[in-house]
């Protein structure tokens, strides 16, 4: 069976798309779609089912996909290592939310940067969680860090930790708020008191909410800046209420800058998963930085 007939069928069931993975290959879309009926020829099988917007895999072409890609990387994986340097000078391409891969993955990763001998290259974008498993499934990242757990065969997550989440403003608002009016009012303690938030339907607000008031915020948004460091530099400066990771505001929290609303039994959790493409821990660099991540979100707690 041709290498190069396996590449591109593996690329495509990666991608999704004939589009997508000509692009991925720098091929025409037609040389990709000529690749894959010459292999479904030879198989005497389907293996992918054309639908409006992109292909979906048989079981025939799930179960080659499955056998086929990580040999296909670690043939890569050699190809690409100069004898010189082994495996060393690897490119890893990361993808996540702002904040959680600027405050955690980065610093964690930029260990395996240094001149100990790894000499790990990093490039990182930031985008939601559609966006950095989208990105994934399309071969732009090698992880991506996501609050959303991907769905099918074609990538694999791993739960990486949980964020707390905590109801924080500037000490002049706990103060008119008086002691202990949480814990006899409620949410109505709070309301017409400003928020801060990262989107005009208070995706934090809201979660936490649900979840210690088993209620909906009264209250509208009156600084929205979509970035959670922003958020909390807002809050610091008087803007109003705001929810943040405990992890984002522990610094703050201990200067005395804000000030927990609220200490609730059990506090609202957010779950982060590490994606990678299904077979792509077989290529060293990137089951080195996937082990790292983990290693590190054990400290985090």
């Amino acid at each position: 069976m041709d290498l190069a007939l396996l590449r591109t069928f593996v690329t495509v069931h990666r991608a999704g798309s004939f589009t997508r993975a000509a692009a991925l290959l720098g091929l025409s879309q037609p040389a990709v779609t000529s690749q894959i009926r010459t292999l479904e020829r030879q198989l005497g099988r389907p293996l992918f089912l054309r639908q409006a917007r992109g292909v979906t895999p048989t079981t025939i072409g799930d179960e080659l996909a499955h056998k086929a890609a990580p040999h296909l990387d670690a043939l890569v994986e050699i190809a690409e290592s100069s004898p010189d340097d082994g495996a060393s000078s690897r490119t890893l391409h990361l993808s996540g939310p702002p904040e959680f891969t600027a405050e955690r993955a980065l610093p964690a990763l930029t260990e395996l940067t240094g001149d100990d001998g790894q000499g790990l290259a990093l490039r990182a974008t930031f985008g939601t969680a559609e966006e950095a498993l989208e990105g994934l499934a399309a071969g732009h990242h090698d992880l991506a860090i996501s609050t959303a757990r991907p769905r099918g065969a074609l990538l694999t997550a791993t739960p990486l930790c949980d964020e707390e989440h905590v109801l924080v403003a500037a000490p002049r608002w706990a103060e008119r708020i008086g002691p202990g009016a949480l814990g006899l009012k409620g949410a109505a303690a709070l309301e017409g008191l400003p928020v801060v938030e990262v989107h005009e339907s208070l995706p934090f607000v809201s979660r936490y909410w649900a979840s210690v008031f088993d209620s909906r915020p009264a209250a509208s948004g009156t600084v929205i800046v979509p970035d959670l460091r922003a958020v909390l530099s807002c809050a610091i400066s008087g803007a109003g209420l705001a929810v943040l990771p405990r992890y984002l505001s522990a610094s703050a929290l201990g200067r005395g800058e804000i000030t927990t609303l609220y200490d609730p039994a059990v506090p609202p959790l957010r779950t982060y998963f590490l994606a990678v493409r299904t077979g792509a821990l077989a290529m060293p660099h990137i089951a080195r930085a996937h082990e790292w991540l983990q290693r590190a979100a054990y400290g985090w707690g």
